[in-house]
């Protein structure tokens, strides 16, 4: 079989835009509506998606009150790992992946979690590794301030570290739950972790059996960089922002190069989101009836918070200002922003206007968005797409039910899936334990 694409279904509440949630006939409380999000997720498991991947936020973020009442999703959220674990009960094939945050929680947690939810889902968990946003998350976890970049990446490492050594506390087949003999497992096959770093001091064992799949899947969205080492070193996939083809494949190589010299081959997928209609014309007014819901302020708010800088009172027709030495925020985010800035001399009114415009959002035909897909798969740049839906149901609906059959037409995309469990359908072995060989 050639190359196939990996599709990953990105959900945020009632969309990825900001003014999703005002579409008429969309759910008043779609971020907590649990039949809401099922139905979505079994669209994208009967279009045969290998994953579908909630984010997370631990706060509400520091927007000035006439932004934060306009915005939906990040108000009001459901925790992701308890909503996949519902979610598993109802579906049967698809993976199912959550964000959770290496500067706020403990490796014991987290490791019992994402194992909890790798049996219950039968090998189609997955992690999305992350080191968290802002200063507002930080406050509710006894911080003033986000930590450092340095220091939050440092910590990651070692999180992520200590995560898999429990995960691999039982041998595969160490417990024998032996009724005859009264032993429940095999004392030789379990191992207690010891460790002793920077930021954690973990003894182990973990006190579940070792994943389903071994480990489960990990996803990163390294861009900086720290987070492509981070990324090289230990995600299965990698999300990244969209961009425009040469700098996706330039991301792409680099990336490859990195993780190669570390043995390992990451899946990098971007982000795309789309508005799908028959024709280029009905797409083009359906995204502009929805754009005309969206407050300017809300718009001048993202690009505010991604640049990491206060543009409060300044001209739209003003450049940015200088990039702060340090900031909360993405610092690869960041840099990509003002380096679009600055290559298309843009003003921060035309970066507001970009984020209004859908963010790089392909409008078009069902032909349109395969064709973006086809060249990011086929030129380098992409071994498949993180999926986002500016608005939910309708731009999810229309991708299963018109992007995804053209995929297929093309030969691009499986008609069924092949396997069981999440590293089944990304074509990712099952990783053998650490005390495998002693």
């Amino acid at each position: 079989m050639s190359r196939q694409l990996h599709l990953n279904g990105f959900l945020k509440g009632a969309g990825e835009y900001h003014a999703g949630w005002r579409v008429p006939g969309n759910p008043p409380d779609a971020g907590v509506n649990f039949p809401f999000l099922a139905e979505q997720v079994q669209r994208l498991e009967a279009a045969t998606f290998d994953s579908v991947f909630l984010p997370d936020l631990l706060g509400v973020p520091d927007d000035p009150p006439e932004v934060t009442e306009r915005i939906a999703w990040s108000n009001d959220t459901l925790e992701p790992t308890t909503v996949l674990a519902a979610l598993s009960t109802i579906t049967s094939r698809i993976g199912l992946m959550a964000t959770a945050s290496t500067s706020y929680n403990q490796p014991y947690t987290l490791a019992r979690i994402f194992a909890s939810l790798d049996h219950l889902s039968k090998g189609r968990a997955g992690w999305n590794v992350v080191t968290s946003l802002n200063d507002a998350e930080a406050r509710n976890f006894g911080f003033s301030a986000h930590l450092g970049h340095d220091v939050r990446y440092r910590r990651a490492e070692e999180f992520f570290d200590v995560v898999a050594g429990l995960w691999d506390s039982f041998d595969d087949g160490a417990v024998w739950a032996d009724a005859a003999s009264g032993r429940f497992f095999d004392p030789e096959g379990l191992h207690w972790l010891n460790h002793h770093g920077e930021f954690f001091d973990v003894a182990g064992p973990l006190n579940i059996r070792r994943p389903p799949q071994g480990r489960p899947v990990i996803a990163q969205a390294g861009s900086s960089g720290p987070g492509r080492a981070l990324a090289a070193r230990i995600a299965d996939v990698v999300f990244t922002r969209a961009l425009p083809l040469p700098d996706a494949q330039a991301y792409y190589a680099s990336l490859k190069e990195q993780a190669a010299g570390l043995g390992r081959e990451p899946l990098v997928l971007p982000e795309l989101a789309t508005v799908v209609a028959p024709t280029r014309a009905e797409a083009e007014d359906r995204f502009a009836a929805v754009r005309e819901l969206l407050d300017p302020r809300v718009a001048l708010a993202d690009v505010q918070y991604w640049a990491g800088v206060d543009l409060t009172g300044l001209p739209l027709d003003a450049p940015l200002p200088p990039l702060p030495a340090s900031s909360p925020r993405s610092a690869g985010a960041q840099a990509e922003i003002y380096a679009q800035a600055a290559r298309d001399n843009l003003t921060i009114g035309d970066l507001v206007r970009i984020v209004a415009d859908g963010d790089g959002a392909i409008i078009g035909t069902p032909a349109d968005v395969a064709d973006h897909i086809e060249e990011y798969f086929t030129q380098g740049a992409a071994d498949g797409f993180n999926v986002s839906f500016p608005w939910q149901p309708e731009t999810l609906v229309d991708f299963t039910d018109l992007v995804v059959p053209e995929l297929r037409r093309r030969g691009l995309f499986r008609t069924e899936y092949a396997g069981t469990t999440l590293r089944d359908h990304l074509g990712l072995s099952r990783p053998a334990s650490r005390h495998a060989a002693r």
